[in-house]
């Protein structure tokens, strides 16, 4: 059942993808964001995949490097880099209203407070790695997808646009599995290892809806 909601998930989030391209820069800045927010918070739970144990977060980091990538290719280097700052910006405000959050004595007949407690008290060690990492990840990404483009132009845009997403991906794995993980799994090994080979299989799938991407482009603000 994960497997075939895996695949579902995967779909969602890159349809709504395209509809943020149509609908333009500023929207498909705004979804950039909001799935490295997501991405953070969906990162505590843990599912089953094929008998291995993953985090359920992986196609939000996936889908917001490729609308950084589709921002860089439609409206420039400048878009890509302001949007990595207002992911930035909007990670670090999602870490202190969740710990302000938490601060709240909550009411004798509050019944939702040990949820937030579950959920929230035990990221905030994985937030501030994730900021960190999705920071130099991010800034890392932009620069080989803008050096790719420039070095290979003959090089078609879904090429490109997954050799750039294999090789940070792979970066972003092993960082923030060692700052955010360290100590707290069996094995730190096996979750690099399924982590990466599951990105590797999301970029797989995503790569072929950039071909059609052009035709999702939104005329009225494109640079």
């Amino acid at each position: 059942m994960n497997e075939l909601l895996f695949l579902l998930h995967i779909c969602v989030v890159m349809g709504f993808g395209m509809i943020a391209l149509k609908m333009g820069k500023t929207t498909l800045t705004g979804w950039v964001a909001l799935q490295a927010v997501l991405a953070n918070l969906f990162v505590i739970k843990q599912i089953c995949f094929f008998n291995f144990h993953i985090t359920a977060s992986d196609v939000f980091a996936i889908g917001s490097i490729f609308g950084l990538n589709l921002l860089r290719e439609y409206f420039g280097k400048a878009a890509a880099l302001k949007a990595l700052w207002t992911c930035f910006f909007m990670m670090a405000f999602f870490v202190m209203m969740s710990q302000i959050h938490l601060l709240y004595v909550p009411s004798p007949y509050d019944t939702a407070h040990p949820a937030f407690m579950a959920i929230l008290s035990p990221s905030l060690r994985l937030l501030f790695a994730s900021i960190a990492v999705f920071f130099i990840v991010q800034q890392i990404d932009l620069r080989m997808f803008a050096y790719l483009k420039e070095k290979f132009r003959s090089v078609p845009l879904t090429i490109r646009n997954a050799v750039s997403l294999a090789s940070t991906q792979f970066l972003d794995t092993f960082l923030f599995s060692v700052l955010g993980l360290w100590g707290l799994v069996a094995s730190l090994s096996d979750i690099i290892l399924v982590s990466f080979i599951v990105k590797l299989a999301v970029i797989a799938l995503m790569t072929p809806l950039t071909l059609f991407s052009k035709r999702f482009v939104g005329t009225y603000d494109r640079a």
